[in-house]
């Protein structure tokens, strides 16, 4: 822990400046979009909120205003990491039971998630306001002039949009509003074809002149609250009250030391950074480095640590202003130490247990679901200053319902469906008000000096976690560049055993760590973007599977 404390004394001493300001994002108009703001003389703030605007339109599927995200930010000037939480609310009328069907057991996820009932109160507006407020340079007007752009005057349809239209159109017949976008006369929109989304310029206009009150409040509220409480399916109870009440959050990030790196990322009600550290605490004691990033032993003992991660997760973490989640003890050293002493080079534990941390009080365990969805963001400016931000929607187009031609949410299914499991409640159960867990992990690594070298983040629902923390990896202890480690096959597991990306080199990993424990090749899609600090300065990278881009200024 003194490392640690050293570290972060060193982070608060060393403000960073660099010439030239880099933007990534998964989305070619989204990162032209970051680029144009820090054109104009914007911070990295206003070129990564111009980018989750942007998103918005061109990437319905994903994210956008009618969901929520988290924002990490580091301070150039002053060396500070801040964090801001726009993770969205169950309404006030919300309870345990909303997902557990008239026979007392929880509904299936895919019968929970499309319409009403699946929505949260949307929460990246008020975040775009507080960040804008604390680190925006340019006018806020000016960040939705690009998203405003491309609603009003069409963008062109992506492979991965029109692959998410093609799996749910069949779907749409109960939800007119986003098929008239999306797959007009029962046909999803063609790659290569034009959308123009007036309503969505719209609301984007008044949202610009007026503030966020625009969103939270008058005829946009009235249309979110309206298409939520008609939604054919599951009809919610939203209402104007749980809008105009939503507040985003300044939470205190969570950092830790991984071999004299500082790892910096975001605390609940986000498990990502407390459940990536706990993966780099555990293989911390093995040599990683020399054991190569093509052994198959290397990738069996970061599936070993990232299952008993994963085990911590769905017991412990939660939405912090609920339940008590013992972070400081989920992270501590000694604690890791422990855990990872059930870690055996040559062979699979095959049971994961959820651990004991200091300061964790009696909980039962409980799985949580979470879609293959979200996308991630990265961008720094001539000043230093940087911004890592996941955005999301959940699942494929959110709860499928559209208001002011925005997709709404269906992060509500981020909840445990059952409240109680052994006769207890767990963490992550419905509550009013609260915000459900999530596995975005938005990430900001500080090296030896103190001073920022990596930001990084991904989609992927649960495995977005992994996804970074195989990224992190990659860097750190294979030294490879950002790109090279965002390529390396991903890695996840289910109640058979590891899963690895199916590519030949996922495939040559999994005949080798099939000799330790039960492993396969497997789809594994991911959606990484990084910023990394290189001698000629800061580099961007997106990842190889996306259609993602990175662009200087």
């Amino acid at each position: 822990m003194k490392r640690l404390f050293l570290t972060l004394a060193l982070l608060l001493l060393a403000p960073v400046a660099h010439a030239q300001g880099v933007v990534a994002s998964a989305d070619p108009r989204a990162t032209q979009a970051g680029q144009a703001m820090l054109r104009q003389g914007g911070s990295a703030t206003d070129a990564a909120l111009a980018m989750m605007l942007a998103l918005t339109v061109v990437e319905p599927q994903s994210s956008g205003i009618g969901g929520g995200g988290f924002f990490l930010h580091h301070d150039g000037a002053r060396g500070l990491i801040e964090s801001i939480d726009g993770r969205e609310k169950a309404p006030a009328a919300a309870t345990p039971t909303r997902f557990v069907a008239a026979d007392g057991t929880p509904m299936g996820f895919m019968q929970a998630v499309p319409g009403g009932k699946s929505i949260g109160v949307p929460g990246n507006i008020r975040l775009a306001a507080m960040a804008h407020a604390k680190w925006g340079k340019l006018d806020w007007a000016a960040l939705f002039a690009p998203a405003i752009a491309l609603a009003e005057d069409g963008f062109v349809v992506t492979a991965p949009l029109h692959g998410s239209a093609a799996m749910l159109a069949q779907y749409w017949s109960d939800f007119p509003e986003i098929a008239a976008l999306y797959a007009p006369g029962g046909k999803a929109v063609e790659e290569g074809a034009r959308v123009r989304n007036p309503r969505l310029a719209q609301l984007l206009k008044d949202i610009a002149a007026r503030g966020p009150d625009a969103f939270y409040s008058g005829d946009h509220a009235k249309a979110i609250v309206t298409a939520a409480t008609t939604a054919r399916h599951n009809p919610s109870d939203m209402t104007l009250a749980d809008l105009a009440a939503y507040e985003a959050k300044e939470r205190p990030p969570v950092c830790g030391g991984y071999r004299g790196y500082t790892v910096c990322g975001m605390g609940p009600p986000s498990s990502g950074a407390t459940t990536v550290l706990q993966m780099l605490g555990m293989i911390e004691r093995f040599d990683i480095a020399k054991l190569g990033k093509e052994s198959p032993q290397a990738w069996h003992l970061l599936g070993e640590a990232m299952q008993l991660a994963y085990a911590d997760r769905e017991k412990y973490l939660g939405d912090r202003d609920f339940v008590s989640v013992p972070v400081a003890g989920l992270i501590d050293p000694r604690y890791l130490a422990q855990r990872s002493q059930a870690i055996r080079p040559n062979a699979a534990l095959r049971s994961y247990r959820p651990g004991t941390p200091p300061g964790a009080e009696p909980r039962t365990a409980a799985v949580q679901s979470e879609v293959p969805s979200t996308t991630h963001f990265v961008a720094v400016d001539g000043d230093g200053n940087m911004v890592s931000m996941t955005s999301t929607v959940e699942g494929p187009f959110g709860s499928q319902v559209v208001a002011q031609g925005m997709v709404l949410n269906n992060e509500l299914t981020d909840f445990t469906f059952a409240p109680e499991r052994d006769g207890a409640p767990v963490a992550n159960r419905v509550e009013p008000g609260k915000r459900p867990l999530s596995s975005m992990s938005p990430t900001i690594v500080y090296g030896r000096d103190g001073k920022p070298l990596l930001a990084l983040g991904s989609a992927g629902g649960k495995r977005i976690i992994m996804h970074v923390a195989k990224t992190l990896v990659g860097i750190l202890d294979w030294g490879l560049s950002a790109e090279d480690a965002i390529a390396l096959p991903n890695l996840y597991f289910d109640k058979d055993g590891l899963m690895i990306e199916d590519s030949p080199a996922g495939t040559a990993l999994a005949a080798g760590i099939a000799r330790f424990a039960p492993a396969r090749a497997a789809d594994l899609g991911s959606k990484l973007t990084a910023l990394e600090k290189t001698p000629q300065g800061w580099r961007g990278a997106a990842d190889p599977r996306s259609i993602g881009t990175a662009l200087a200024q």
